[in-house]
C-alpha cells in the first residue's frame, strides 16, 4: 500500500512499475521488523551470508558477479540537453536518446521479482539543508545498503508532502549485463536512472549519484556546494573549543584514515580528540552570519576493506562489528567472520574467496591482485553510529547538525615538488590549488611512475556539470562568504632518493592539522612566504614524541621536516607549465579569470633571479 498521496511520487512510482513489470511493490517505511524480515529473505534466498552472530551481530556477507565490482565511470553519463554543459571531463548522451535506451533494457526486467520504493533523505530528516528521494529497486541488498547509507522511512514522505519535489532514481539488476550497464543522470530533470549492475558504488543512487553528481548542479543552481570532502572535528584540551575542517583527497590518499584519525599519545595525554562528523561527502551552505557551514549528508560509511586494520584505522574497522554488510571480501569458515588482505599478518588457514571458490594462502602473492581472497575494491557497509570517535553534531536535531568550517584541506600524492603542508594566500588561490589537485601513479601501478593523475578537487569523476563551471561557481562562492575558510594542501607522500617516506602519516597528520588550525586562529602562528603560498617555520609544527624510523636506525628529525617543506621553484615552475597545459588541453574552456591569474602569478614567482649586469669597467664607464 503506498504510503503518501503525493501524485508526483505515486506516478513515478507506477510510471516505474508500468515499464519494469514487477510482480509486486512494496513500500519501505522504515520499521524495524521489516528490515529484519528481508534480512531474513535474503538469506534464504542466497542474496547474503549471516555470519557469526556472537563475534559480528547482525552482519552479512554479499557477492556481487564477477563482471560487477565498482563503480564505472566509463558507462557513467550526464545527460544534458546541450553536451557542452556535461563539459569535457564527463561523458555525456542525449537525455532522450538515453531514456529511450534505458526503457529499452528496463522493459519488464522486474518480471517475477519485487520492486522497493525506498523513500530516502540525505541529511538529518527535518534539517534545513536535508534533500530528499525516491529509489525505486528490484534488490533486497539495495534497500538494506540505502536503509544503512541513508534515512529511510515513512518521515521522509511526511517531510516531501503533499506536493513537494524529490530526485527520482530508478534502478533495476535486469541481467547484471556489463555490455548494456548505463549509470544515468539528468540534473535538469532531477533524475537518475541506474540499469544492469548490483554493485553499490552504481546502484546506491543516494550516494555519488545524487550527494554529488544532482546535488553538485543543484548547489550551482542554488548558491550551496556539494563536496566530495570529509568533515571533522577537533576537540582541544579545555573540552569547551572545537574547531572543524572540511577535506579533498583523490583515492589512496588517506581520506577516511584522516576523518577518524586517532593522535598520537602525545596530543591525547595533552588532552586532544578528534571526531569523525563524515568520511565521504560534504554539502556546504554560506550561513546568515556569513560563516560557511557544512554537514555530512549520509549515515552510514561505505568503505574500502583491504588494508584497514587496527594500526591504519581502528575506528573504521571497530565501525564493522554490528549491523554491517560486507560485500566481496573473503569468508573465514573457521568461525564465520569475514577477512580481507590487510587485516592481519596471519592469513587465515579456511577461507572461502570473494567469489565463492575455496581460497590456498600459500599461493598469494600480494603483488598479484588475481590471488587475492578478498576483491581489492571489497566494501563495507557499517552504520556511521558505530564509530568510536563520532560526533554528536553527526545526527543533531532540529539543523544543529551543521558546523562551522574553519579550514578546507586539499591533497594528494607526490614524492616531491609539494611541500608537507602550505596555505593559499587567499580564497582564489585555494580555488586554484584545488582545481590543480593531482597524485602520482606510484610502481604498484600499470605504466610510468610519477605520471600524475588530475583531480579537481577529487571532484573528476563527480561532478555533474561542466568541470569550467565548477570552479566558477568556488569562485563565486568566496563572494558571499564573509569569512571564508582558510585553504590548504597537504602531501604525506613526500619520498627520499631512496623512496622511503619522509613524513609518518596517519595519526602523526595531527601534527600538521594542529598547525593549520594555528594559522586559523585569532593570533595566527607566523608562516613563511614562497612562490606557492604559506610554508610552516619547521619549529612550529611539533614533533614531541615522534617515533618515526625513516631508515633503519635513522629517525624523524627537525632537518627532516626542513627538508619536506623546502619549495623548489625549479620544480614549481615545470609544475606551473603542467598545470597550464592541464587547463589548455583537458578543462579547455569556461575557466575563471580569476585562476588564470593566480597561474600566470605562480608563473611569475617562479622565474629564476635576474643576473645582475656585469660592472662596466673604467674604460667602458
Amino acid at each position: 500500500m503506498a504510503l503518501t498521496k503525493n501524485k508526483k511520487v505515486l506516478d513515478f512510482v507506477q510510471e516505474s512499475a508500468d515499464l519494469a513489470q514487477p510482480d509486486k511493490i512494496v513500500w519501505i517505511d522504515g520499521n524495524p521488523d521489516q528490515i529484519k524480515a528481508l534480512k531474513e529473505e535474503a538469506v534464504k534466498s542466497g542474496e547474503l551470508i549471516k555470519l557469526n552472530e556472537n563475534l559480528l551481530p547482525d552482519c552479512y556477507l554479499h557477492r556481487t558477479k564477477v563482471n560487477d565490482v565498482a563503480r564505472v565511470e566509463d558507462r557513467t553519463f550526464i545527460c544534458t540537453t546541450n553536451k557542452e554543459d556535461a563539459g569535457p571531463i564527463n561523458y555525456w548522451m542525449d537525455p532522450r536518446q538515453a531514456k529511450e535506451l534505458s526503457n529499452e533494457i528496463a522493459r519488464g526486467s522486474m518480471k517475477g521479482r519485487t520492486m522497493y520504493v525506498i523513500p530516502y533523505s540525505m541529511g538529518v530528516v527535518g534539517s534545513d539543508f536535508a534533500k530528499y528521494g525516491i529509489e525505486v529497486t528490484d534488490s533486497i541488498y539495495v534497500v538494506l545498503n540505502m536503509n544503512i547509507m541513508t534515512r529511510v522511512g515513512k518521515s521522509v514522505l511526511n517531510q516531501i508532502g503533499k506536493d513537494g519535489d524529490f530526485i527520482k532514481g530508478f534502478h533495476a539488476k535486469c541481467n547484471v549485463d556489463a555490455d548494456k550497464r548505463y549509470i544515468m543522470h539528468f540534473p535538469e530533470e532531477n533524475l537518475i536512472i541506474s540499469v544492469n549492475s548490483a554493485y553499490g558504488g552504481n546502484v546506491l543512487l543516494g550516494k555519488k549519484c545524487f550527494a554529488l553528481r544532482i546535488a553538485s548542479y543543484l548547489g550551482k543552481n542554488e548558491g550551496w556546494m556539494a563536496e566530495h570532502m570529509l568533515i571533522l572535528e577537533v576537540v582541544f584540551p579545555d573540552k569547551k573549543t572545537k574547531k572543524y575542517v572540511a577535506a579533498a583527497f583523490p583515492s589512496a590518499c588517506g581520506k577516511t584514515n584522516l576523518a577518524m584519525l586517532i593522535p598520537p599519545k602525545h596530543y591525547t595525554d595533552m588532552g586532544y580528540e578528534i571526531k569523525t562528523v563524515g568520511d565521504d561527502i560534504a554539502w556546504l551552505r554560506v550561513d546568515k552570519d556569513g560563516s560557511l557551514y557544512a554537514v555530512n549528508p549520509e549515515n552510514g560509511f561505505f568503505g574500502v576493506a583491504p588494508g584497514t586494520n587496527e594500526h591504519s584505522n581502528k575506528n573504521a574497522l571497530d565501525s564493522t562489528k554490528r549491523g554491517t554488510i560486507f560485500t566481496n571480501v573473503a569468508l573465514n569458515t573457521d568461525d564465520m567472520t569475514v577477512w580481507w588482505e590487510g587485516m592481519s599478518k596471519e592469513l587465515p588457514d579456511h577461507c572461502i574467496d570473494w567469489t565463492g571458490k575455496p581460497w590456498d594462502p600459500a599461493k598469494f602473492d600480494k603483488k598479484d591482485k588475481s590471488t587475492c581472497a578478498a576483491h581489492p575494491n571489497s566494501r563495507f557497509t557499517a552504520p556511521a553510529s558505530n564509530c568510536p570517535s563520532i560526533s554528536d553534531k553527526f545526527d543533531a536535531p532540529n539543523g544543529l547538525d551543521a558546523v562551522p568550517i574553519s579550514a578546507i584541506i586539499f591533497g594528494g600524492r607526490r614524492a616531491s615538488t609539494t611541500p608537507l603542508v602550505y596555505e593559499a594566500r587567499d580564497w582564489n588561490h585555494g580555488v586554484f590549488i584545488g582545481s590543480a589537485m593531482s597524485s602520482e601513479t606510484t610502481a604498484a601501478a600499470a605504466g610510468a611512475v610519477g605520471v600524475l593523475r588530475h583531480d579537481p578537487m577529487a571532484m573528476k569523476p563527480f561532478t555533474g556539470y561542466h568541470m569550467g563551471d565548477y570552479f566558477a561557481h568556488w569562485v563565486d562562492m568566496g563572494t558571499k562568504i564573509k569569512n571564508p575558510p582558510k585553504i590548504f594542501n597537504v602531501n604525506w607522500f613526500r619520498t627520499d632518493k631512496d623512496g622511503n617516506f619522509m613524513w609518518p602519516g596517519f595519526g602523526d597528520n595531527m601534527r600538521v592539522l594542529e598547525w593549520i588550525l594555528k594559522r586559523c586562529s585569532d593570533t595566527p602562528v607566523e608562516a613563511e612566504e614562497t612562490a606557492i603560498g604559506y610554508v610552516p617555520k619547521a619549529e612550529d609544527i611539533d614533533l614531541s614524541d615522534m617515533d618515526y624510523e625513516i631508515t633503519a636506525g635513522k629517525k624523524f628529525g627537525i632537518n627532516d621536516l626542513k627538508s619536506i617543506l623546502t619549495v623548489d621553484k625549479e620544480k614549481w615552475a615545470k609544475e606551473a607549465e603542467e598545470i597550464e597545459g592541464y587547463y589548455n588541453n583537458t578543462i579547455k574552456d569556461r575557466i575563471p579569470q580569476e585562476l588564470w591569474d593566480c597561474l600566470n602569478t605562480l608563473k611569475n614567482n617562479c622565474k629564476p633571479a635576474a643576473k645582475p649586469a656585469p660592472k662596466k669597467t673604467d674604460k667602458e664607464a
